[in-house]
């Protein structure tokens, strides 16, 4: 896999995209930013929104879009498909062309999110790092 540079902000992000992946992408971006309250940012190469911390991610790939959240096993209950995986509470759903999530289950998913920052503070600061 070689570097690129990252998008220098998250409308470069998502223009650079195509076809399903682009069109997803804008549908996740839609669906979070409508909730407000948070701040959107190009972090480690991809798409991070903050509230007292990060809360979650758009992050695009050739086959696949990633919806994660740093806190995210906490959500398997509203959403069984999010898969643990990296440091402290993280999971991530995997949608791959064809796959689809709804503009209110994303808006669900990013305020129960929102709240478990909230609640529990800066995730880096207040989450059980995992070791992988």
């Amino acid at each position: 896999m070689r570097k690129t540079a990252p998008a220098p902000s998250p409308d470069a992000y998502v223009a650079a995209l195509d076809g399903w992946r682009r069109d997803l992408a804008e549908r996740l971006r839609a669906a979070v930013r409508s909730v407000g309250g948070l701040t959107e940012v190009i972090k480690w190469g991809h798409i991070v929104y903050l509230s007292d911390g990060p809360v979650l991610l758009i992050r695009v790939e050739d086959e696949r879009v990633l919806f994660g959240f740093w806190r995210g096993q906490r959500l398997r209950d509203i959403e069984p498909r999010l898969k643990p995986g990296g440091l402290y509470e993280m999971a991530t759903l995997n949608l791959r062309e064809g796959d689809d999530i709804t503009t209110e289950f994303a808006v669900q998913l990013t305020l129960a999110a929102i709240r478990l920052n909230q609640q529990q503070g800066h995730p880096a600061r207040t989450a059980i790092r995992r070791k992988e």
